[in-house]
């Protein structure tokens, strides 16, 4: 059985044991307008995450969608007022519209410590590490997770992709 750790989900890349980037990846939101229903201002979203991912992302107006817009106290044809923001996932999947916010610079370095050690004792030289963390700046945290493929692209401005071509070809 698992347990729920709240917290921000937060993603360390590990490259060559070197911390190249760390970000915070959440779930997507909307704020209403007063105007427009949930269901239209999460298409809009959807529209706008495909756009920058080049069709790679999109927030599907599926039931799982609509299961956390109700758990949310609000439904796909209901108008959101004016401000109002409004989770509409519950996971913060970049291909389902979440958002990555870098936070490489504020990382505590216990949090840096335990991504090189995990990447190490993995084996693996290009990993993302995933961790939820009260705060990132903080030293607490839960590892859920070690992924070899980590999406490097996702990290910019971080030189993650230069720091593999460099790992790959060290001279």
């Amino acid at each position: 059985m698992e347990r729920y750790h709240p917290g921000d989900d937060l993603r360390i890349i590990v490259i060559g044991g070197e911390v190249v980037a760390a970000s915070v990846r959440r779930p997507p939101r909307i704020v209403g307008d007063g105007t427009r229903t949930v269901a239209e201002i999460i298409t809009e979203l959807s529209d706008v995450r495909a756009r920058a991912t080049d069709g790679a992302a999109n927030v599907p107006l599926d039931a799982i969608t609509e299961a956390v817009v109700h758990d949310e106290g609000s439904a796909f044809d209901a108008v959101l007022p004016s401000g109002v923001g409004l989770t509409v996932r519950r996971t913060a999947n970049v291909h389902t519209g979440g958002t990555i916010d870098d936070v490489t610079e504020q990382l505590h370095p216990a949090l840096a410590e335990v991504a090189r050690q995990a990447a190490r004792a993995i084996g693996i030289p290009v990993t993302g590490l995933d961790l939820i963390v009260p705060a990132v700046d903080g030293a607490e945290y839960v590892l859920i997770e070690a992924n070899e493929q980590p999406g490097l692209a996702n990290h910019e401005p971080r030189p993650t992709v230069e720091r593999f071509i460099d790992l790959l070809f060290p001279d």
